[in-house]
């Protein structure tokens, strides 16, 4: 549609614009203001806080003596000042009269409801010469601090490190430890992004921590959430526009991440991000649901996300790794952002999961419809994927598109993880319904694949103990929404009976893992298997290559086999792998094989 106002003969001058001249007369970007409270010597303390909403902020210091100091407020809507206050401090920012925690706190030490206190970021490290960990050399250890031991503190898991570097671990991912309300949750309701969980340890625990992988070879890696924040203690929106009615997510109100101001809470994300690599020394970010995250611009956050990410690598001299959680199948997720690609270095690969899990138990109902052959494994090892524009039946439409990498790195594969274990009613794992060959069978298919390994803790020696959904709100009618929640969750699923009340202080202590276990021959004897699959990994040359174009598969459907050839220079690997409970016998290739492990899964390599 055409709209005039009255007329003319004369054609219109174009307007010229000088990019220059446009580019300075735009606002600048908040991109690298320091958030939060930053100590910038001692007994001197910089605070930021982007509070647009609020013509007045204060910073209310409550400990150890009272005093309220006032902020300037610039043109974008930040309110800062430099005054003086030490680290150990407590404080609230005060949003014209009102009270809240600092959305960029690094410290919580009563909650989420209670005040935040400044922490200093000095810390003795002993990681200088930490070098990182490439990507295909990465064999992930997916652990929640909280169940991992009996304390349940970051501290807590040093002991343990030297025995998952000697199983072969080189990366651990910890679940979100972000500020949660009360003290035990998976995570995912985190509010206070910044702030390592007090009942963890808080921010000089995780230092520690790291400071102890790295010691150990090992990376540490943390699961963070920028698709929603949970729903108790969350008052970033009294601050700003930080979310959005536009869209929705199951988890609550949507992120701002393409409407108007979403620079300031692009910036925020960002920072956070960056904080975790400046401050702790953490070697990864694996980002939660990339596909909760609606974001319409032409160059979306997640873009943002990965490029500071992989800059601020460039900066220091080492790798620092990007990981997406994705159900969407979509190759733009693991692509470059030079090629309009989000930039991710690698994705968990769901298809792997699903056809591994359904060929070992059997189970095809709910998001497990649609797999269960082993031609469906087989195209997954060779694709990363097996729906590429195939119809699914579960998601009633066309699904995927076939990635056009052959870098095996791009993809993390699992058997159990957090979620596929968490998200079952009764929380059950693969021990407690597999016979110890199936056991060791899944270990030589996720350890020998050619993508990235991932273990969930304790699946290294059959730990039997489930991984039940657990929470620990204050709130009584989001308690009872939450359950009533839990219950909705299985209606895709057969499952009968109720699950555990996440609520229940029970439900998390079942879920602790119990290291007594290894003293028991069937569980040490599992745990070895492990470790020898990744030696054999490590030290065969065509297993290690996570090369996709030297990968070849015969899938044998009826008798339920999988025979996988891998090939590097001179180095070659045979992997047959029997899904049924029946002996089969393959053909080999020509050749001069020799047996290198045979135990559930038969390993055969030579030397051409």
């Amino acid at each position: 549609m055409t709209m005039q106002s009255g007329s003319t003969d004369q054609e219109p001058t174009p307007a010229r614009v000088d990019s220059e001249q446009l580019e300075s007369s735009a606002p600048p970007l908040p991109f690298g203001l320091p958030l939060g409270a930053r100590v910038v010597e001692p007994g001197r303390t910089e605070f930021r806080v982007w509070a647009p909403l609020r013509a007045q902020v204060e910073v209310h210091i409550v400990a150890p003596h009272e005093r309220r100091l006032l902020l300037q407020r610039n043109e974008l809507g930040y309110h800062e000042g430099l005054f003086d206050v030490g680290a150990g401090a407590r404080y609230w920012f005060s949003l014209d009269g009102t009270d809240r925690p600092d959305p960029a706190s690094r410290l919580q030490p009563e909650g989420v409801h209670g005040p935040s206190e400044i922490v200093a970021a000095e810390f003795e490290w002993h990681d200088s010469e930490w070098k990182g960990i490439a990507l295909a050399g990465l064999v992930v250890y997916e652990l929640h601090v909280g169940a991992f031991t009996v304390e349940g503190t970051f501290e807590a898991i040093i002991p343990r490190l030297e025995e998952l570097q000697q199983l072969g671990v080189t990366a651990l991912e910890l679940l979100p430890i972000a500020q949660f309300p009360g003290d035990r949750n998976w995570g995912y309701d985190g509010v206070d992004l910044g702030a390592p969980h007090a009942g963890y340890g808080g921010p000089i625990g995780l230092k520690r921590l790291v400071d102890a992988c790295h010691a150990h070879g090992i990376a540490l890696f943390l699961d963070v959430v920028y698709n929603h924040l949970g729903p108790e203690g969350n008052y970033l929106s009294q601050f700003g526009p930080y979310f959005t009615d536009r869209y929705k997510t199951p988890w609550g109100m949507a992120v701002n991440f393409d409407g108007a101001h979403s620079d300031h809470v692009r910036w925020f994300f960002i920072h956070n991000a960056l904080q975790w690599i400046d401050e702790f020394h953490v070697d990864g970010l694996r980002v939660d649901a990339v596909h909760a995250i609606v974001d319409h611009s032409a160059e979306p956050f997640l873009q943002d996300l990965t490029t500071a990410v992989r800059e601020r690598a460039a900066a220091l001299g080492r790798p620092i790794v990007s990981i997406a959680e994705s159900n969407l199948n979509d190759p733009r997720v693991i692509t470059s952002a030079e090629d309009y690609g989000l930039g991710f270095d690698s994705q968990w690969s769901d298809d792997f999961h699903h056809s591994l899990h359904t060929l070992l138990t059997g189970e095809s109902d709910g998001y497990y419809h649609g797999f269960g052959k082993v031609s469906d494994l087989a195209s997954v090892m060779v694709y990363g994927y097996l729906y590429t524009g195939q119809h699914s039946v579960y998601r009633g439409r066309r699904y995927g598109l076939r990635p056009k990498t052959r870098d095996g790195s791009k993809f993390v594969v699992c058997a159990q993880n957090h979620d596929q274990i968490g998200n079952r009613m009764m929380g059950d794992r693969l021990s407690t319904m597999l016979p110890a060959r199936k056991l060791q069978l899944t270990a030589a298919v996720v350890v020998l694949s050619p993508f990235i390994p991932m273990i969930f803790m304790g699946e290294e020696y059959g730990e039997k103990a489930p991984f039940q959904y657990f929470t620990s709100h204050s709130d009584q009618d989001l308690i009872e929404a939450v359950r009533r929640g839990r219950l909705e969750e299985f209606d895709d699923f057969v499952w009968k009976g109720d699950p555990p009340d996440p609520h229940d202080g029970e439900t998390f202590r079942r879920s602790k893992l119990d290291w007594t276990l290894m003293a028991r021959e069937e569980h040490r004897s599992l745990r070895d298997l492990y470790r020898d699959l990744l030696r054999l990994r490590r030290e065969t040359p065509a297993l290690h290559s996570l090369d996709l174009q030297s990968v070849e598969v015969e899938a044998h459907d009826q008798q339920r086999t999988l025979v996988v050839r891998r090939f590097q220079g001179e180095s070659h690997a045979l992997l047959a792998f029997n899904f049924s409970d029946e002996q089969q016998t393959i053909n080999l290739p020509p050749g001069a094989w020799r047996l290198a492990l045979e135990r559930g899964a038969t390993v055969e390599t030579s030397r051409a």
